[in-house]
């Protein structure tokens, strides 16, 4: 893990923000502008985003949703809904594409010293009729993006070995 640049090994993902950090805009136009240039089966882009800093109505908005195991989000400085496109082409590559610019938008938010943790439990029924999000449009998941609370730090993160990446071809 020592070869690969400090961007991806310095990344984690947080289970906890600092609840006084704010966002700027202009870095919140950053993250969006990371996820634009992300790689896209056919160009289609299949990604839509809804961008909640705290202290604005779409935050306020956004949060009435974040339910079950997702309660530590509500302290990060953003929250985002990520939202993509999919059954309009036969590749049916929407959620790949979509998980590609949230990957861009996370390693945004890296270079600007802030971190990034994707979850899935939400109220996602709530928050598509909140925002008007129908077929073939879905709120797929979320992202918190903020600076860490005080004293959490990354511990232990596990991955399978390299070798295990490989599929046999025996």
């Amino acid at each position: 893990m020592t070869d690969i640049t400090l961007l991806l090994r310095n990344r984690w993902s947080p289970r906890g923000y600092d609840p006084d950090h704010t966002l700027s805009a202009e870095d919140a136009d950053l993250l969006l502008e990371a996820a634009r240039w992300a790689p896209s089966a056919m160009n289609l882009q299949p990604w839509r985003f809804i961008m909640g800093l705290r202290g604005d109505p779409v935050r306020a908005r956004v949060d009435r949703f974040v339910v079950g195991h997702s309660d530590w989000a509500l302290d990060a400085s953003a929250l985002v809904v990520n939202i993509c496109r999919s059954g309009e082409d036969h590749l049916e590559v929407a959620h790949y594409d979509l998980g590609d610019a949230v990957a861009h938008m996370c390693l945004q938010a890296e270079a600007l010293g802030v971190h990034a943790r994707q979850f899935i439990s939400f109220d996602h029924q709530g928050l598509s009729q909140e925002f008007g999000i129908t077929a073939p449009w879905t709120a797929f998941t979320m992202t918190a993006i903020g600076r860490p609370a005080a004293g959490l730090e990354p511990t232990g993160r596990q991955r399978v070995e390299r070798s295990e990446l490989v599929w046999p071809t025996d």
